[in-house]
């Protein structure tokens, strides 16, 4: 196999949602009141919905500019690429990366749907809700079938009323939902709660894939806010380690040994270290703790229940064999300033040529297609039509530009050092400020 023989899917990406969402899917007052994207004085774009303000549309959608202005945190949607928010735009940056399908989780509504779970008016929360779930599925997955992995978000606030969702999704055409990691910082129960009990057994029921995104309920921890940003940065992946640690003490691992749980955007090289340490607290100290695990090892559920999902992580791919080479998956994280575009292709050739073919295979889509249930993509397409040399081919007759290109946004500090956690969280919560006194 050679780098243009690849077929590439990525299992986390991201969508800038556009202004038009809910107008296909609502009408009269519904839509009305459903969340709009306004525009303040200075040009800024902001989603508002029942008094909560989201101020960053384009939250660290960076792909496409200089690399100095990456600091520049865009404020409308006119200062990203038209792929962040333009489903046709962006099969072309797809096609230009290489990337045969995407899975594409919110920005402005939150990973998990954020934004509908601050609403005070649950009930109409709700609506919107699976608006927006209608909308991810008819406008923007549907509008290219096969190329995207439909996710859907859910109303955990209410358990009968997420069951029900899961089932008409289900009905829909969804194999994916996403979940917060720790729905305490929701006021919910934790996951090890009764509550959850018609959830987990109506993913089970269904055959969902449950995906859990980085930072939506155990965020990275930093040092202090004067911090430089690059610890931060450097530290986000392992910050996964402590929702996979929870969720791998779940009573329905046991219960429901199909149970699939995709760990988005944690990357794989601290994986093998973190089964060992689960075995060895579990040895040392099962004898006390009423441990779950007495005629079973930690990790023999963690390469039985959890994907794992890489970016960049040549070290991780070295000791697949001590992950599971069915247990991983590739990520772009499109539009993040992570996200390797256009030059997916390139970079992950140099992580995976030392595997064999079929290893190359699994990492790169067959482990995705399976574990998203996602047959949609080869039942639309032809693996010739799809390989990284096809679509890069395609792109190139219709002339699509990677050139980077200047765009303007936010900087959060104009001093000569290092940029700190500090300036970053102050520049967001100035907008938040901002964005309150002018619609006061």
């Amino acid at each position: 196999m050679q780098m243009n023989d690849m077929v590439i899917v990525s299992v986390d990406d991201h969508i800038c949602e556009p202004p038009t969402m809910f107008d296909n899917q609502l009408s009269g007052e519904l839509l009305a009141q459903a969340p709009k994207l306004k525009t303040d004085k200075h040009g800024k774009n902001f989603w508002q919905y029942q008094g909560y303000i989201r101020p960053s549309v384009g939250l660290n959608a960076v792909v496409g500019r200089p690399f100095d202005e990456y600091g520049m945190e865009p404020t409308s949607l006119d200062q990203l690429r038209e792929g962040c928010h333009d489903v046709h735009a962006r099969i072309d940056d797809m096609d230009v990366n290489g990337i045969a399908a995407s899975l594409c989780f919110g920005n402005s509504i939150g990973f998990d749907g954020q934004t509908f779970h601050k609403a005070p008016d649950k009930k109409l929360s709700l609506r919107h809700m699976q608006a927006y779930n209608d909308w991810h599925y008819d406008e923007w997955c549907m509008a290219y079938p096969g190329r995207f992995i439909p996710i859907g978000i859910l109303p955990t606030w209410d358990i009968d009323a997420t069951v029900a969702e899961i089932h008409r999704l289900a009905r829909k055409g969804f194999h994916t939902i996403s979940m917060n990691e720790n729905p305490t910082v929701q006021g919910l129960p934790s996951i090890h709660n009764d509550y959850w009990n018609p959830f987990f057994k109506a993913v089970a029921d269904t055959d969902m894939t449950v995906a859990l995104h980085i930072g939506s309920g155990n965020p990275a921890p930093h040092a202090s806010m004067e911090t430089p940003i690059e610890a931060w940065i450097s530290t986000m992946p392992l910050s996964v380690a402590q929702g996979l640690a929870d969720w791998l003490q779940l009573k329905e691992l046991h219960t429901y040994p199909q149970l699939r749980i995709a760990i988005s955007e944690g990357s794989i090289g601290w994986v093998p270290y973190f089964m060992e340490r689960a075995d060895f607290s579990n040895w040392r100290h099962k004898a006390w703790t009423h441990s779950r695990f007495q005629d079973i090892k930690p990790s023999d559920l963690v390469k039985r229940h959890f994907l794992h999902c890489f970016i960049d992580d040549k070290f991780g791919l070295r000791h697949l064999d001590e992950i599971g080479e069915d247990m991983v998956a590739y990520e772009c994280d499109y539009p993040h300033s992570d996200a390797l575009w256009p030059e997916v292709p390139e970079h992950l050739w140099e992580s995976v040529k030392h595997l064999t073919d079929t290893q190359i295979d699994k990492v790169t889509h067959r482990n995705a297609i399976r574990f998203f249930r996602h047959d949609s993509l080869f039942a639309n397409y032809e693996r010739e039509d799809i390989t990284v040399g096809a679509l890069r081919a395609k792109a190139r007759r219709k002339g699509v530009d990677t050139a980077p290109k200047s765009s303007g946004g936010s900087r959060p500090s104009d001093e000569q050092r290092p940029v700190t956690s500090g300036d970053v969280m102050e520049m967001f919560k100035a907008h938040a400020e901002e964005r309150v006194k002018e619609l006061a």
